[in-house]
């Protein structure tokens, strides 16, 4: 049996009429860049998020790289991130010449350890970027305590998160992006909510922050030809946001049925003794973006999941603080042991909402196969 990774083949099918029509409806009215459907898809996003603002851009990377100028996290400034994420989240702050400061991860979630940010904090402090990786968000409680006693501003990094939701301490479910000053959202084809191609989302409260976003994404004007700030050409197409329109109307039973896929692989593996499966801490509702976990002889078994048919990644092979890119900051290896330690067990197995039980059968015999021999 042949089990992909990912496909979006499945999905397309399913609802192939209504892809179409959306498509269609786009070409036919010649509006290619910021048509109607970019704004429909704004105000879908707002109601579901609950999210003031959202501002469409052309890409998850984009969206964090504007949202990092608009904050201010440049020009030598430092921001708190992890070390254990995509490119992205870092060098966004690198573009504009600030200075990522990593944490070590929480050894369970794959997030930032957010009882050893207060230690990083120096005077030349600006920020937090907090990413909520995998299944589920960060300790928003404890980094929003510590970004209101330092004055520091927070940009959410909520690529993977569509649809966790954190309550924490608090009295009520707040969506990822929306606790701190900012969140992104990015909608590459893998992700929960996913294009036919590279598309994102800024959301913020603060309507000053929302004004300059949405300069900032088409080269800093506040109207046609008159430039505010030197920005950005980052505008969403209007074809993606048609697309995302449809699997927006269908996102809660995407996010249910990554949740029943999540159980058959829980219910299958817990007796398993040379993996770790994951597990979400903290007061929050999480999502199964991505079915990470530990696994002895990593390397091993992707190799033989792969010699069987069976689709695997790895996120991530590297931390950030080990990467060439990123020499110039001083890190070396075991400055950050859990990151590093993570980065040589974890595996990500298939999982959409379209998968089969029996392909997740397949999955786990195979995994449990290996470990036999």
């Amino acid at each position: 049996m042949k089990v992909n990774f990912y496909t979006p083949k499945r999905e397309y099918h399913s609802k192939k009429k209504e892809f179409d029509d959306a498509i269609s409806k786009v070409i036919e009215s010649g509006s290619f860049i910021l048509g109607s459907e970019v704004s429909q898809l704004e105000e879908g996003i707002k109601k579901y998020t609950g999210a003031k603002h959202a501002i469409g851009v052309a890409s998850g990377t984009d969206a964090l790289v504007i949202a990092s100028d608009v904050l201010g996290f440049k020009d030598g400034g430092e921001v708190i991130t992890s070390p254990f994420t995509f490119l992205a989240s870092a060098s966004c702050l690198a573009k504009h010449n600030a200075k990522p400061v990593f944490v070590d991860i929480d050894e369970d979630t794959f997030n930032i350890d957010a009882n050893k940010i207060e230690e990083k904090i120096t005077d030349k402090t600006v920020g937090i970027l907090p990413i909520h990786l995998f299944s589920q968000m960060s300790d928003m409680d404890k980094i929003m305590d510590i970004a209101k006693t330092h004055n520091l501003k927070v940009l959410e990094d909520a690529a993977e998160a569509f649809g966790m939701r954190w309550k924490g301490n608090g009295t009520e479910y707040k969506h990822s992006g929306t606790i701190g000053d900012m969140g992104i959202f990015s909608f590459f084809p893998t992700k929960t909510l996913g294009g036919y191609g590279d598309s994102g989302m800024i959301v913020t409260n603060n309507d000053e922050l929302a004004k300059r976003a949405r300069m900032f994404r088409v080269h800093g004007a506040s109207k046609k030809y008159h430039y505010d700030y030197i920005g950005y050409n980052s505008r969403l197409d209007t074809i993606q946001a048609a697309i995302l329109l449809v699997k927006l109307k269908y996102i809660d039973d995407a996010i249910k049925n990554r949740a029943k896929v999540a159980k058959w692989y829980t219910d299958r593996l817990s007796s398993c003794q040379y993996i770790k499966l994951p597990k979400i801490k903290g007061n929050q509702n999480g999502v199964y973006y991505v079915f990470n976990l530990l696994a002895e002889k990593r390397d091993d078994l992707s190799a033989y999941l792969k010699e069987k048919g069976i689709g695997s990644s790895i996120y991530y092979p590297i931390p950030l603080h080990l990467q060439k890119c990123f020499d110039y900051l001083g890190y070396k290896k075991g400055d950050f042991p859990i990151a590093e330690k993570l980065s040589e067990k974890v595996i990500a197995l298939p999982i959409y909402p379209e998968i089969t039980e029996d392909e997740v059968d397949f999955v786990c015999s195979t995994i449990k196969d290996f470990y036999s021999k």
